[in-house]
């Protein structure tokens, strides 16, 4: 008799609520069958079967909350022998509220940094050689084939042996077996905030308590993280978009159906990886621990798309090296994936600054919260015709789309962040100069 528990599903979580059990006690699985979904901090994820045989006992029912190391089920396979019942999961002290039909809830903000990697040495013994089916997404399948990665010799990590995007990326470089995880620095964690005692609000009329989601609680964490660990300011201006939208327009309206159309939040993404370059302050993460900023020399954009679930931030990579075309087919399949829930974890990860556009709701001018551990973001405004005075003293209607950059002040000075924005607006207002920055 096996006994399956609760793996570790990724950096940082230590526990999930199960939003569906797919099987039955008694029901015969094959090897990598979905037998449960879960919903962590991340994501909500399928846990496969890691093994071929019959279900035993559930020892998990919808919406009871979990810790990694719990029994899920037991399994017994073809032949296998009878072992004594297991200690079933603890159940959460206070049962959560019923959740709705479930797709994958990732976490509102880029998962924190792995640290970073030490050189790579040669594959050792760590390198394993499978010979039945390899679990993984088809993502980080088509990963290892550019890669020239044989993913049967890749040692996972994932749940369930499942193989991740790093797993395959630090193979590639010649890595063997992933370093043991490094402690958060005490800089990153989230300091403790006395709170007052609530009043008693049912004195007042009827309430109803609810737990919040999994996805809600690490909003709130992290929220709280980056109020009390980044000093924050917000650099506010303005872009005449006036001719980029009628380049943009016509544009799309000379390519072939099914062609991927150009969007502003596209082009944005160029300008803002041509400045990320020119200023790299803004490309970083500050180690308050060691006393060092941590410069990347390369380009992965958190891109923040509004979904049922919540607001989700997967990563677009290396958008320095990808043209326009490429870059809006990317953040079309992307956004419609994820609002889809049809994602890989690993795609919510890696980020080095994120762009969020408030405009398509409406907004304008905002404050918004530094993913750490980035050190900045920029929110686009809602691009609408206004009033503007010209050189010769004419007033004429003109498109002004507002930007809104939030920088953690303890690495990016106040000028910085003003020349960077307006390197920003040069391009857009100017396409020769984002031109210039590809």
């Amino acid at each position: 008799m096996f006994e399956f528990k609760l793996p570790d599903l990724g950096e940082g979580v230590h526990e999930g609520q199960v939003v569906s059990v797919m099987v039955k006690e008694g029901e015969t699985v094959a090897e990598f069958q979905p037998v449960l979904e879960i919903e962590t901090d991340k994501a909500a994820v399928e846990i496969p079967s890691p093994k071929a045989g019959t279900i035993r006992k559930l020892f998990v029912e919808p919406g009871q909350v979990v810790n990694v190391g719990d029994v899920m089920f037991t399994i017994e396979e073809a032949g296998g022998s009878t072992a004594p019942e297991t200690k079933p999961a603890a159940q959460s002290a206070t049962p959560p509220a019923a959740q709705p039909t479930v797709s994958p809830a990732p976490s509102s903000t880029p998962a924190a940094e792995s640290a970073p990697q030490p050189a790579a040495v040669a594959p050792s013994s760590a390198t394993v050689e499978r010979t039945g089916p390899v679990p993984a997404a088809p993502v980080v399948r088509k990963l290892a084939r550019e890669l020239g990665v044989d993913i049967r010799q890749v040692p996972a990590t994932g749940p369930g042996g499942r193989v991740l995007r790093e797993d395959v990326e630090r193979f590639a470089r010649g890595g063997g077996a992933p370093p043991p995880p490094a402690e958060a620095p005490a800089a990153t964690q989230t300091a403790s905030v006395p709170t007052a005692a609530l009043p008693d609000f049912s004195q007042y009329g009827p309430i109803r308590r609810e737990q919040p989601s999994q996805i809600r609680k690490t909003i709130a964490r992290q929220m709280t993280r980056a109020w009390l660990s980044v000093p924050r300011v917000t650099h506010s201006d303005t872009a005449d978009v006036t001719e980029l939208e009628n380049y943009r327009k016509r544009f799309n309206a000379s390519l072939a159906d099914g062609q991927p159309r150009i969007t502003m939040t596209a082009i944005v993404m160029k300008a803002v990886a041509g400045a990320l370059r020119k200023y790299p302050m803004l490309n970083c993460t500050y180690d308050a621990e060691g006393s060092e900023v941590i410069y990347k020399d390369y380009v992965n954009l958190g891109i923040a798309v509004d979904t049922p679930r919540g607001l989700v931030v997967p990563v677009i990579r290396n958008v320095e090296h990808k043209g326009l075309t490429q870059l809006a087919t990317e953040l079309a399949d992307l956004a419609e994936r994820t609002r889809a829930a049809k994602f890989d974890i690993a795609e919510l990860r890696g980020a080095t600054f994120t762009i969020t556009n408030v405009g398509a709701l409406g907004g304008e001018f905002v404050t918004p919260m530094v993913n750490t551990p980035e050190v900045g973001i920029l929110a686009m405004g809602r691009a609408r015709w206004q009033p503007k005075v010209v050189e010769d003293m004419q007033i004429v209607p003109r498109r002004l789309m507002p930007l809104s950059l939030s920088f953690d002040h303890r690495i990016v000075d106040g000028a910085d962040g003003a020349r960077f924005t307006s390197t920003i607006i040069g391009a857009l207002e100017n396409p020769l100069e984002l031109l210039s920055l590809v």
